[in-house]
């Protein structure tokens, strides 16, 4: 039986707002983020939640947030589950639980840490015109969804509004200064490349994904979610050809829906046909069994 879908979250003192996710903070330290069943696409918040996709992105994240904590350092601190182990000065309703996770506060990077392992999205559009990636020059000759020689770094801005865009190193050392910069590109490609052997072993690739940091005690560590259906594009390995966009486990399949109906990616955002919602929850499903090995935990 599904979860109840949640468009909202019903906390009081919201200390910031995100297109899926609510955050609050705990005052000691300590930030609750709840995932909403609420999906964006080029920017934009669909009129359509999708069932179960809270859920995922926070039991997906908490996964690899604890399988990958000895490879870099994050914000997880628990699962909440409504136990007094979760310490919050609230009840959290049974609703609530299983899609809200308890995190260590820090200061948070403005900037998106894009790992890539294949060439497609935004980076095959920039290359088909250019013949590069991110304004670096790539071998001549590649097709749509060919994997990389080496998995390469692309920052981006993180804009609260509008569309984050590309960042160039020398920009993200400008931002951040060189120590920082260096860390959340070794630590962003060290993520990428133990993941990818990780899910390659249980037949998805990741094509690319993205991650966020934030300075806790000096140090940069992994905040906010990673390697989820909506950070991530997951192909599955047995269907995979160069030439052609892949199908996919993420929200890609959105995409491409809203490209097929013409809108102009500008809001309102069309209202989806019940049979995409149901396409899209069954996706992100798939994608959670595959890579944990579990079935979502219900409360």
């Amino acid at each position: 039986m599904p979860t109840s879908v949640q468009l909202e979250s019903p906390f009081p003192k919201r200390t910031h707002q995100g297109k899926v996710r609510d955050t609050y903070d705990l005052g000691d330290g300590r930030l609750l983020i709840v995932a909403t069943d609420r999906i964006s696409a080029f920017d934009v918040i669909l009129p359509n939640p999708i069932p179960d996709k809270g859920a995922i992105l926070t039991q997906m994240a908490a996964f690899w947030f604890e399988l990958t904590d000895a490879v870099v350092p994050n914000h997880l601190i628990r699962l909440a589950d409504g136990t007094d182990a979760d310490n919050l000065p609230f009840e959290l309703p049974r609703e609530m639980r299983g899609r809200s996770t308890i995190v260590r506060k820090a200061q948070r990077l403005d900037v998106e840490c894009i790992a890539r392992g294949y060439l497609a999205g935004s980076a095959w559009a920039e290359y088909k015109e250019r013949g590069t990636v991110n304004g670096m020059r790539m071998p001549a000759g590649m097709v749509e969804s060919e994997q990389f020689p080496e998995p390469i770094f692309t920052p981006t801005t993180k804009a609260e509004t509008g569309h984050d865009e590309n960042m160039r190193y020398s920009e993200l050392v400008e931002l951040v200064g060189e120590e920082v910069a260096n860390a959340i590109k070794l630590r962003t490609l060290a993520l990428y490349q133990y993941a990818a052997q990780y899910a390659a072993e249980r037949g998805i690739i990741i094509a690319d994904t993205k991650f966020e940091f934030g300075i806790v005690d000096g140090e940069p560590i992994v905040i906010d979610e990673m390697l989820t259906p909506d950070s991530s594009r997951f192909w599955p390995a047995d269907q995979y050809h160069t030439g052609r966009s892949q199908p996919s486990f993420d929200k890609q399949f959105v995409r491409d829906w809203l490209i097929s109906t013409g809108w102009n990616r500008e809001p309102p955002a069309p209202e989806m046909p019940a049979d995409i919602i149901e396409k899209t929850s069954q996706r992100y499903h798939e994608a959670f069994r595959r890579l944990t090995g579990r079935e979502l935990l219900r409360y």
